[in-house]
C-alpha cells in the first residue's frame, strides 16, 4: 500500500465521499467522529460506497455501539488493535480524553493508555509503524480556545511511531514533525477536507498531501 486516503470528522455528513474516491486511494484510513452522536445505522452507507480496504476508529462523537458496528461492516474496526499489512502496521484508538462536553466516545488517560499499550503489544515492527486515533497527542495539533486539550497518554508515545493520523480538532488542520515522528490531522471531512499519504520504501519516507474536493 503505498497511497492511503485520510478523512475524519465526517459527522454523518457522506455526501462528498464519491469525491474523496475519486483520488484514486489504494487504501482509506477513518480517524473517527463518523457520526454526529449518531445514528449508527447510517454507517453501513458509507462503508459500502468505499471499493478499497478501510481501516476505522471511532471519535469521541460517535456512540459506543458504533464498534459493534465496525465489526460488522465493510471495514476493519481498529480500535484497541494492530494490523499487519505486509510493510504497514496500523495501530488502533478511538474515541478522545475527557472533553467538557460530555460526549458519548470519552476515555481517561490511563484507558487510552491501556488500549495503545494492548494494541502495541500485537504491533511487529515494520517499515512503516502508522497510529490511528482520533484525539491529538497533547502539544500536537491539539489546541481548542488557546488550550492544548490532547491526550496525555498519546503524547508519551509518539517516539513509537512513524506517522500519527489524529482528528478532534476541526481548526487544528495540518502536518507537524515531533522528533522524526509524522503528525498530521487532515482536518474535516465534512467540509471537503482530507490528506492523501504516500509511502515510500524507507521508515521515514512518507510524503503527506492536504487536499480539498
Amino acid at each position: 500500500m503505498k497511497d492511503v486516503l485520510l478523512i475524519a470528522d465526517l459527522h454523518g455528513q457522506f455526501g462528498k465521499i464519491d469525491s474523496f474516491l475519486e483520488l484514486n486511494p489504494e487504501a482509506v484510513f477513518i480517524a473517527g467522529d463518523i457520526t454526529n452522536m449518531g445514528p449508527v445505522d447510517t454507517v453501513d452507507d458509507v462503508f459500502s460506497r468505499i471499493d478499497v480496504p478501510c481501516f476505522a476508529v471511532p471519535g469521541n462523537c460517535d456512540p459506543k455501539e458504533i464498534l459493534d458496528t465496525l465489526e460488522h461492516s465493510d471495514a476493519v474496526n481498529l480500535h484497541g488493535s494492530a494490523m499487519n499489512l505486509g510493510k504497514m502496521t496500523i495501530v488502533g484508538v478511538g474515541g478522545s480524553n475527557p472533553t467538557p462536553f460530555n460526549t458519548p466516545f470519552e476515555l481517561t488517560d490511563k484507558q487510552i493508555d491501556d488500549l495503545l499499550t494492548g494494541a502495541m503489544a500485537k504491533m511487529e515492527k515494520t517499515v512503516h509503524n502508522v497510529l490511528l486515533c482520533h484525539a491529538p497527542p497533547y502539544d500536537t495539533l491539539d489546541v481548542a480556545n488557546g488550550e492544548h486539550v490532547g491526550s496525555q497518554s498519546l503524547a508519551r508515545h509518539i517516539s513509537d511511531f512513524d506517522l500519527i493520523c489524529c482528528a478532534h480538532i476541526h481548526e487544528q488542520r495540518g502536518v507537524k514533525e515531533v522528533g522524526g515522528t509524522k503528525i498530521v490531522n487532515p482536518g474535516p471531512a465534512m467540509d471537503g477536507y482530507c490528506a492523501m499519504l504516500h509511502f515510500g520504501t524507507e521508515a521515514k519516507d512518507i510524503k503527506i498531501e492536504l487536499l480539498t474536493v
